[in-house]
This record gives C-alpha cells, structure tokens and sequence, in this order.
C-alpha cells in the first residue's frame, strides 16, 4: 500500500519542510529587531521584547486549537487555511503604527504560524509507515532548525538595509506563497473519518489522558522541555557574564546547536537502521550530560562551540525518538495527539526557565547546566526502559 500513497505525499511534504523553514525563521526573526522597534516607538527595549513573547505565548498555547481543528477538516486544508492567515498577519506587522498593534500581529502570526509543525507531523504519521516515520520526521525537522538559524539574519539583514517593516514582508510573501502552492493538494485531501472528528476536542484530549502510552510520552516531553532548554535558555547569558562575550559572538555559539540538529537530520537513516530508537535515547543519556558537563567546567569560551553543536545533536537523538512515539499515541486523533505533544514541550520550557533563573541567583549557571545534564541522563535512561512497552 505505501508505494501508493508515495507520491502523492512528496509534494506536500516538501511544501510542508518549506512552510516549517519559515515558521522557524519568524519565530526568530524579531530578536535583533528590538533596538530600532524600542526607538522608533520611543520606548525602552524590555518593552519591546513583548514581540517576542506575544509569539511564543500564542504559538504554544494555540497548539491545542490546531490539532483537533486538523482532525477534523484534514491536515493539509488545516495548514493551507493557517499559512494564509499567517501571510496577513505577518504582513500587518509591517504597517502597525504602534507597539500595542504590532504586538497584536505578532501574537496572531504566532496563533497561526503554529500549526505547521504539529499538523506536519500528524500529516507524516497519517501517510508513512510506523518503521519508516522517524527517519522522515528527523530530515523534516532540518527546515524548522535552518529556519530558524536564519531568523536573526533575515531580520538584521533587512533592518539595516530597508527598515524593520520590511523583515515583515519577507515571511509574509513566503506564508502566501506556500499557501497558494498547498491548495491543490489540500482540496484533494480526503476528509478525515468519523471515528477521528466525531469527537470534540475536550473528548479526544480527555482520552489521550486516559492512554498509559500518551501519559508517559507527555510526561517525558514536559521533562526534557524543562531540564533542556531551561538550562539552554541561559547559555548566551552565561557566555557574556563569564567571558564578556559580544552578541555577534553568542549568536554564533548558540547557532551551533541548530547545526548540531540539522546533521542529526542528515544521520538519522543510519542512526535508525545501525541503533534502533531504543539505543538512541541510551546514547543521549551519555551525551546531553557530556555537553551539559562540558559547559559547567567551560575553561574558555571557544569550548562552548563542541559543546552545543554535541548538545544539538543528542538532544535530537531523545527528541526525536519521543516525536515518532507521539504520532501513535492516537491514530484516529493524530493532529490533537501531536498538538497536545508540543503543548506540553512548550509548558516544561516554560517552567524550566523560569525555575533555571531562580537557581541561577541562587547558585550560579554552572550548578544550573550540571543539574539539567543529570536530570536529562535520569529521564533519558528512564524512557528508554519504558520505550518498548509504548
């Protein structure tokens, strides 16, 4: 049956990784824009973080919305429908005439910009393979991390040769195009069986509760959220306060880990077929607190760029084996499966860097990167014995 269904499923993959670059590129886009944002609204530049807030905020909170509306009207309908909204949105952006409205439109483009991933992934776990589907979900990933790895430099690069407005544009006309592109495809998409759209999405999500399976996948996702990037979040801070880094120079170390997940990306396959997910999450115990070790006793800051390129990859290594499981978790409900799955991602970052900044002014970032690598060993060790049972 899968050489039937092949072809028909490339095309809109390939839009999808397309439509994931972008996403991942204006999630980050709007970091280096800050200063002149702050100035030419005459505030201070802690204000205007809330771009970057008022997206992150909608972006995870509405992944729950995006999975069972992809139930069900179908995937594909689901994403075209969101990257249309997504272009206005963005390019609204571009023509707010205060902070308040651009925040506004910075927090729709994120509510819309999210549904890409999850919808991705439910999309990949409908039409490939159980054996085939982590190899598939690790090489998509790639557009996501080169995305956003080139956010910072889209938007800096446009801010200082024709204005921050038009950093705006940029994912604005790339959302419309891929939208347009996906319309075809998505108006053939068959409509999604009873079985997955009957229910409301409080049912479906009440279920996935109700799953041994999904409760260990959820759980373990809101861990790793918590203990990676809570510590992650603190790494560009750390190098300044230590080494008195420059900014250009932390961009670049903390870039590493994005090139650390695309050569993942490019392994996967033989990772796959020589280890198995199973030896995967055990090689990633050993890692995560290798690079996680390896910045709490940092000697001088080049060391940090082996550290967070090993970080990238190995955090892949766990992540990606939980990805795969999570398209399982309900087959007949994928698209609320996989958005409950990110929501709980984006919930433990969430606590984690609030926790990490609480122990960074008690302890230090040193004490902070030693307690996530041993927390990411305990739950990588952990998963990998309950991983044959899910």
């Amino acid at each position: 049956m899968y050489p039937l269904v092949v072809n028909p499923v490339r095309y809109p993959l390939l839009l999808l990784a397309i439509a994931g670059f972008v996403a991942g590129m204006s999630i980050r886009m709007a970091e280096p824009l800050l200063p002149k944002v702050a100035h030419d609204f005459d505030t201070g530049v802690a204000q205007a973080s809330v771009l970057i807030t008022a997206f992150a905020l909608a972006y995870g909170v509405f992944q729950l919305v995006h999975g069972p509306l992809g139930d069900r009207v179908g995937k594909l309908r689901a994403v075209c429908g969101a990257l249309a909204l997504a272009a206005l949105a963005s390019a609204a952006c571009a023509s707010a005439q205060s902070l308040e409205a651009l925040a506004l439109y910075r927090f729709l483009t994120g509510m819309t910009a999210g549904a890409v991933i999850p919808l991705s992934f439910a999309f990949v776990g409908d039409n490939i393979p159980f054996a085939e589907r982590q190899p598939v979900l690790g090489r998509f990933i790639a557009g996501n991390l080169a995305g956003a790895a080139c956010g910072p430099l889209v938007g800096g690069v446009f801010s200082d040769s024709l204005g921050w407005r038009a950093s705006f544009l940029v994912p604005a006309a790339l959302f419309l195009v891929i939208a347009l592109l996906l319309a075809p495809p998505a108006l053939r998409e068959p409509m999604p069986a009873p079985a997955g759209a009957g229910r409301g999405p409080l049912a479906r999500y009440a279920g996935l509760l109700r799953s041994p399976s999904a409760r260990i996948i959820c759980l373990a996702v809101a861990l790793e959220g918590m203990l990676f990037y809570g510590a992650f979040g603190y790494l560009g801070a750390f190098l300044r306060h230590e080494f008195e880094l420059s900014y250009t120079r932390i961009g670049m170390v903390v870039a590493g880990f994005g090139l650390g997940g695309i050569v993942y990306s490019v392994l996967v396959g033989v990772l796959v077929r020589r280890l198995g997910p199973r030896r995967m999450v055990q090689a990633s115990a050993w890692l995560l607190p290798g690079g996680f070790g390896a910045l709490a006793v940092l000697p001088f800051w080049p060391a940090a760029v082996p550290a967070v390129l090993l970080l990238g990859g190995s955090f892949y290594l766990l992540h990606n084996t939980l990805q795969t499981r999570a398209t399982e978790m309900a087959p007949a409900a994928r698209g609320s499966a996989i958005s409950a799955f990110a929501f709980c991602l984006f919930f433990g970052q969430a606590v984690g860097v609030a926790g990490a900044g609480l122990l960074v002014e008690l302890a230090g970032y040193r004490a902070v990167f030693i307690i996530a690598g041993v927390g990411l060993a305990v739950l990588a060790s952990w998963f990998a014995r309950r991983l044959e049972t899910l």
